[in-house]
């Protein structure tokens, strides 16, 4: 069995189904460690393939190009800016027949079946309900998070965040060049739902990851062990984060302020 076709086989292990919509943060150097001593050359495009196989034909893989240089000024190109998010994501960008969406700051690479419906997203608030993790929802898609607990991942908070209309988090808008895929630039505006600073308050979802794992949300592995791969329903985490803000939940298990010890 090649080493392709054993990590599809732990990716569909761990929840990855076939005709899946499925959105993937990942850390990919403990799969490459591993590889190597046991003797195999794995490269990136062979992880981006393992993935590719086990969603199928019928799959949609949804890579994240997160890049912030445009809050500091740096124009964005949708043809060449690359990601800031690991090397399979920039290999997702680059791979023929790529969608991707147009916010300079969370835009995403689709690639495989359902990919031509991302294309032309370009919304203007970064996690808004007509964003990619508003699609992702609608299409009833996944998320899964390899090697990566939700700290340093799981952006769909700040979806369900931004959808909530959490009075701990503001829009803040970012006006810079952008040019699109036919090579014409203009001048846009795009927004971010961002923490508050002045109330001390930082981001800390771990807890709210401890409570899905408990529910039994999460499918898969945890960061570190197995196959490093988990997997959740859009849609179910969005209901149950939704349930921790509409029920008062969210400090302590979503967010903390810093400058007051409040937890």
């Amino acid at each position: 069995m090649g080493m392709v076709q054993t990590l599809t086989d732990a990716w569909r292990r761990s929840g990855v189904e076939p005709g899946d919509t499925l959105l993937l943060h990942s850390s990919i150097r403990r799969t490459l460690v591993q590889a190597r001593r046991q003797g195999d050359r794995l490269e990136v495009q062979d992880i981006l393939d393992s993935f590719l196989e086990a969603l199928g034909p019928r799959g949609t893989l949804l890579l994240p190009l997160f890049n912030f240089d445009f809050t500091t000024g740096v124009p964005f190109d949708i043809r060449s800016t690359p990601s800031r998010m690991g090397a399979l994501t920039e290999a997702g960008r680059l791979r023929d027949g790529a969608v991707r969406t147009g916010h300079p700051i969370y835009s995403f690479a689709a690639l495989g079946y359902r990919a031509r419906e991302f294309e032309g997203v370009d919304n203007t608030s970064g996690y808004a309900d007509d964003s990619p993790f508003g699609l992702l929802k609608t299409m009833d898609g996944k998320i899964g998070v390899l090697d990566l607990d939700d700290q340093g991942s799981m952006t769909f908070y700040h979806h369900v965040e931004e959808v909530r209309a959490v009075d701990y988090r503001y829009h803040k808008a970012f006006t810079g060049d952008c040019t699109d895929r036919n090579g014409v630039t203009t001048s846009r505006t795009y927004t971010l739902f961002v923490r508050d600073l002045d109330k001390g308050v930082a981001t800390h979802v771990n807890p709210a990851g401890e409570l899905m794992w408990k529910r039994g949300l999460y499918a898969g592995a945890r960061p570190g062990t197995g196959s490093g791969l988990r997997v959740i329903r859009a849609r179910e985490m969005f209901d149950f984060v939704a349930a921790l803000i509409d029920g008062g939940q969210a400090l302590g298990t979503l967010y903390v302020l810093e400058n007051t010890g409040e937890r």
